[in-house]
């Protein structure tokens, strides 16, 4: 590769600066033997004139509501981000960079929200950060136009580092699509542009053009065709903090690993160790001894240099302060509208939704929404089934010209809609929700996952909840996704048997927000059950009948969602035959196991061991419920095309079999 090419910088200090920030993950990776040096190294001049010219950002203070944000959408280059945070003042010293991946450090191998002071969100999984991103966007420009009064103090610039991985995931163009129909001018994407993927050029795998792609989907482009020149780095990124109405991408060409000798602008500049003497070259080229360590890559001088970050950042602090002090005196019913939303949720409204009616649980969970509407905690829509998964409300639709609009409209995009919620969710206002069919929750998978992670407080609004859908058949009709829910640590997966269990689940999520949740619905008419406290509700699993309350022994027969009517139904027929019968709603498991081991025995007696568990999904993982010597109904196949009465019977959910399983432990 040629060595000629060389940092430009306004200035001697800024330019070794810059070089240290390109040597910096050379060096640690090599200690290491592992890591992602590459684009840390051809990206180091993007994130200097971020931190150190174009963002709006206090090290001191890295939660301070008036800020940018951040969002390093290419974790992998956690390197970059880590490098930026200690250099400005974050707190992060160069041992903490040197630490990197080390178990227990600052500074993981990937960027973790809550772990390290000045990360935004947890990326790694490519495309989630810009996707996300497009949900902060959103949230942040909603929150200057209901109430901002023009101020701007709420709209800060959402920035995000995208690489060629992210360019390439298809969630990137569901939620880049979106992001231009929905005119986000306060959205930046940087994209390294440096044509390099783990197996080879990009060329091989992903030749569109894709500065005119996202002119398609119109987004503003800027190009930068060198990514070593950091005024014009600069003033490019000062130009796209501009609004004009669109997002914008920010195209940077660049060497993946410059100034490597052996691997810059090649696939194995990725990741690993380059090598002693590559990288020793690497140092030699860019001003260094070629044994130079960490300490020496930043002498006092640069590091005071770098540090006007918080001389900047405290007046940039302090001159937002003075404007939100401004606006709450000129605007004091707008400062106490925003106030209340971080306050306590008043829920008598939910009082007057009819739980006395046989209904699908969809409807009543659609009751709720548009009950809590008023309140502004809520903020949502769905992936283009808003009038089917009953989360339609009335007010305006979010649009360009409409940004506090009362809903969100999707489009047919599950991944990027669950991605955007975790935006809004990272955002903390509003309470987001989207929704979709159960069975598309394998679309959004990812996003899912990531938002457990983090904790956020998103609620999956999912309906049509079984095979007994009916006649759309196998595709439409869930089978694998309540399991796999199930799995992901940190995801509450909640099936409510009836109205009165749906608002009470719903008690609960508007009065706790530190996971997310997934809400799975029925499609079909549901009876009302016997009346059940919604502290019981709560505990995930509670006795909703029993025949012999003081039996020691009794046939349990537990169930979730429309099947809790339906074992119901048995448990009256076994009891008239004289059998002690009792029957447990189960509507959250993880809610369930979070009570104390006294409450879960008083459900579940560990000497009832003649136990049938019914659930219209598969059944793995209810034997940990079932027992040696219980039964678990459920569907181990996919559903068929056919009435839904008839398609459950088919597969085993009807009273006629539950009954017979049940009496074949008695």
């Amino acid at each position: 590769m040629s060595q000629i090419r060389h940092i430009r910088a306004d200035n001697i200090i800024e330019e070794r600066a810059v070089a240290a920030a390109v040597a910096i993950p050379a060096v640690v990776v090599q200690a290491k033997g592992h890591g992602h040096a590459g684009t840390a190294m051809d990206m180091a001049g993007v994130g200097h004139a971020l931190f150190q010219h174009v963002m709006r950002h206090d090290p001191s203070d890295p939660d301070w509501a008036g800020r940018d944000r951040f969002i390093l959408s290419a974790g992998h280059a956690s390197l970059l981000l880590y490098i930026q945070l200690c250099l400005t003042g974050y707190g992060l010293t160069l041992q903490d960079v040197a630490d990197t991946r080390k178990a227990g450090s600052r500074t993981p191998g990937h960027p973790e929200r809550g772990h390290t002071p000045g990360v935004e969100m947890s990326t790694g999984p490519l495309g989630q950060g810009l996707a996300s991103a497009v949900g902060l966007a959103l949230a942040t420009r909603r929150d200057e136009a209901m109430f901002g009064a023009g101020t701007g103090l709420f709209d800060p610039t959402i920035w995000v580092l995208a690489g060629d991985g992210c360019m390439s995931e298809g969630i990137t163009a569901e939620a880049s699509s979106l992001a231009g129909t929905l005119g986000l001018g306060n959205l930046v994407v940087i994209w390294d542009d440096n044509g390099i993927t783990i197996d080879g050029p990009t060329s091989e795998a992903f030749s569109e053009d894709v500065r005119a792609r996202y002119l398609a989907y119109g987004w503003r482009v800027i190009d930068v065709p060198d990514n070593l020149d950091v005024p014009a780095i600069t003033a490019s990124l000062q130009q796209a903090a501009i609004r004009c109405g669109r997002p914008t991408l920010v195209a940077v060409k660049s060497v993946i690993g410059w100034p490597s000798q052996a691997h810059g602008g090649r696939s194995s500049a990725h990741a690993g160790a380059y090598g002693a003497s590559d990288v020793a070259g690497i140092l030699h080229q860019l001003g260094f001894l070629e044994d130079a360590a960490l300490d020496d890559l930043v002498p006092p001088d640069v590091a005071t240099h770098c540090r006007l970050a918080l001389d900047k950042g405290h007046a940039m602090h302090a001159d937002w302060d003075a404007a939100e002090n401004a606006w709450r005196e000129a605007h004091p019913d707008l400062a106490a509208a925003r106030d209340a939303l971080s306050g306590p949720v008043d829920l008598t409204p939910l009082e007057s939704i009819d739980i006395t009616t046989d209904q699908p649980t969809r409807v009543t969970s659609g009751a709720v929404l548009k009950t809590m509407q008023p309140s502004g905690r809520l903020w949502g829509g769905s992936a283009d089934l808003s009038s089917s998964t009953s989360v339609a409300l009335p007010g305006d639709v979010v649009s360009a010209s409409q940004p506090a609009g009362a809903q969100l409209r999707f489009g047919i995009r599950e991944h990027a809609m669950a991605a955007i919620l975790s935006g809004v969710a990272l955002h903390g206002l509003w309470r987001p929700y989207g929704s979709t069919y159960l069975v598309f929750t394998d679309y959004a998978r990812g996003a899912i996952r990531l938002a457990a992670m983090m904790g956020l407080p998103v609620v999956y609004v999912l309906t049509h909840d079984s095979v007994a859908v009916g006649e759309d058949g196998p595709t439409h009709q869930p089978v694998e996704q309540l399991a796999s829910l199930r799995l992901v640590p940190g995801l509450d997966v909640i099936r409510p048997g009836d109205a009165r269990e749906v608002v009470a689940v719903w008690r609960h999520l508007l009065a706790h927000q530190d996971k997310p949740t997934a809400l799975v619905l029925s499609r079909q008419v549901l009876p009302v059950l016997p009346v059940a406290e919604d502290q019981a509700v709560w505990r995930g699993g509670y006795v909703l009948w029993q025949s012999a309350p003081d039996s020691a022994d009794p046939l349990i027969l537990i169930a979730t969602g429309s099947e809790v009517a339906l074992v119901l139904g048995v448990a009256k027929q076994l009891a008239s035959e004289g059998q002690a019968v009792r029957v447990v709603s189960m509507p959250c498991t993880s809610w369930f196991e979070a009570q104390p081991t006294d409450y879960r025995d008083s459900v579940l007696p560990p000497q009832a061991r003649r136990r049938v568990v019914v659930e219209a999904g598969r059944p793995d993982g209810w034997y940990r419920y079932a027992g040696l010597d219980g039964a678990v109904i459920g569907v181990d196949s996919f559903g068929w095309s056919g009435p839904g009465d008839q398609v459950l019977a088919d597969a085993g959910l009807s009273a006629e079999n539950v009954a017979a399983v049940a009496r074949s432990l008695v």
